[in-house]
């Protein structure tokens, strides 16, 4: 039988699997996007690596989210 301190750590333990695969999933489309490679046309070119710029700066906040995640679910077993 579960009480309630062992019921709320399975809810929370399921909540952050939840986000772990979310963060995993989102820095993995970030990455593809990233290595699409470069286009041809100049000005496309500018504004991609603009984008590029800002995807860097979403994969590293991102990542250290995940690692946070990741962190908390190996205290929790």
């Amino acid at each position: 039988m579960t009480g309630p301190v062992q019921q709320q750590a399975g809810d929370e333990k399921a909540g952050l699997i939840e986000k772990r695969d979310e963060l995993r999933a989102r820095l993995e489309a970030i990455r593809a996007d990233v290595r699409k490679g470069l286009e041809p046309d100049l000005e496309e070119r500018a504004i991609q690596l603009q984008n590029d710029e800002v995807l860097e700066g979403i994969a590293a906040a991102t990542a250290a989210e995940l690692e946070q995640v990741e962190a908390r679910l190996a205290e929790l077993g």
